[in-house]
């Protein structure tokens, strides 16, 4: 299987439809139904379902399609790092970062690097923690910026000064909506709707001191921007913490902190003994800088 191949296949399932993807890859419509027809062959399942109104992706095809985009991008970020090493500092850092308050620390390196090396840019993903552990466990991130607590085990980090606080987003119409602070027993009768991630989810509990199947639970949310257009329609209150932009972009939610307080740190990780291009392990230098300003 051939990385020429693979983005062949991209392309098709990207216009759905093969005339299209071969103009634009500028090969002819036989050659590139032959190569996808090949790859079929070669894997022993069919990718692509042909009809008039175009191509439709199979549940192999889908899956394949995810583990080929992870390939071709990889492989087009290893080709950039050797080019990058042949010529001045220049190139791409890659970064992945949840909705934490340590982004503000993020954007002043980012524009303290620029001002060193202004041919360097930047990418950033916004996902979720695991999500982001995925791609830098791929080799698809260079670093994040994730929520404790995390395993570092496979990682270099640094843990960063500023702190989320945990709390509840709701509306300004609340009844809760005026209290300075709120309590597990003022929050375990309303309907809630909590983080995805397991291990957060389990410290908010023991923070409620209650068992899932004794709570009203409407929703398990990943990223907060979504879940804070759901309290602003009414459908329940949000655990979240106040680093995530999402609690300050709707004049009607309001964010009241947990008593007793409840505090998570965000870090700055990279994967272990990795091969970086030149520049995201300036990048990383800088980044080990901060550490020692903060020890």
């Amino acid at each position: 299987m051939e990385l020429r191949t693979l983005r062949y296949f991209l392309a098709a399932a990207q216009e759905e439809n093969i005339t299209r993807a071969a103009d634009i890859l500028h090969v002819t419509q036989p050659t590139l139904s032959r190569q996808i027809m090949d790859l079929e062959r070669e894997l022993g399942a069919t990718l692509m379902l042909r009809g008039k109104n175009g191509l439709t992706l199979t549940e192999d095809g889908i899956f394949f399609r995810q583990r080929a985009q992870e390939i071709v991008e990889l492989a087009d970020r290893l080709e950039k790092s050797f080019a990058e090493r042949q010529s001045d500092i220049s190139g791409m850092v890659v970064i992945g970062a949840s909705e934490v308050a340590g982004g503000q620390t993020m954007a002043k390196l980012i524009q303290a690097f620029s001002e060193k090396y202004p041919a360097v840019q930047f990418t950033l993903y916004n996902e979720t923690v695991d999500n982001i552990k995925g791609r830098l466990d791929k080799g698809l991130v260079d670093i994040g910026l994730l929520l404790e607590p995390i395993d570092v085990t496979k990682y270099d980090y640094v843990r960063l000064s500023q702190q989320d606080t945990w709390g509840l987003l709701l509306r300004d119409d609340h009844p809760l909506a005026e209290k300075a602070s709120l309590t597990a027993e003022d929050v375990s009768s309303c309907p809630l709707l909590l983080p995805l991630r397991e291990n957060i989810r389990a410290e908010i509990l023991h923070w409620l001191g209650r068992e899932e199947a004794e709570l009203r639970i409407l929703l398990f949310y990943t990223l907060l921007s979504n879940a804070a257009l759901m309290v602003a329609e009414g459908l329940g209150c949000a655990f979240c913490m106040d680093g995530a932009l999402a609690i300050r972009s709707d004049p009607r939610l309001r964010f009241i902190p947990l008593e007793p307080r409840r505090m998570t740190h965000s870090v700055l990780v990279w994967k272990k003994n990795n091969l970086f291009s030149p520049a995201a392990s300036l990048f990383i230098q800088e980044i080990n800088l901060l550490r020692a300003k903060i020890q």
